[in-house]
């Protein structure tokens, strides 16, 4: 989703700190997922404070942790890693399949817990489910 195209709660206002602190953070003038969730440890904020904040400051959001945005020439994280060579483990497919919601959805929490549950990458756990054409949603940052 586009920065444009976010809305914040209307009480929402931005932590000056918090906006320094994003800034340390950045790689390029852009905020890695792995470092906003880091950010968010450090400050004792939910991760979706910090990817308001950094949509406030009109700070893109890159390199999803599950690979499905933030990537060069927008291709998915799982693609530059070369997942479709890796072995999927044979209960990754039906984990999946029973983390979805009432939607049908895998919500982008559930594929971090699989993906420590079951010792994998958490891009496996989204290419499988591509893969599956199961769509994630529900990003902690709230860049979808």
């Amino acid at each position: 989703m586009a920065l444009e195209d976010k809305t914040l709660p209307t009480d929402f206002g931005v932590d000056p700190d918090l906006a320094e602190a994003i800034q340390k953070y950045l790689v390029d003038g852009n905020l890695p997922c792995a470092r906003a969730f880091a950010l968010a440890e450090a400050q004792g904020v939910a991760p979706l404070i910090i990817g308001q904040t950094a949509d406030v400051l009109q700070i893109h959001l890159t390199h999803c942790q599950l690979g499905l945005f933030g990537y060069p020439g927008h291709t998915k994280g799982w693609e530059v890693a070369n997942l479709a060579d890796h072995p999927v483990p044979p209960e990754l497919p039906p984990a999946i399949q029973a983390a979805l919601n009432a939607d049908g959805i895998l919500t982008c929490p559930a594929a971090w817990e699989i993906a420590a549950r079951l010792r994998v990458p958490k891009m496996l756990v989204a290419y499988v489910a591509g893969q599956m054409g199961i769509r994630v949603r529900g990003c902690q940052l709230g860049a979808f």
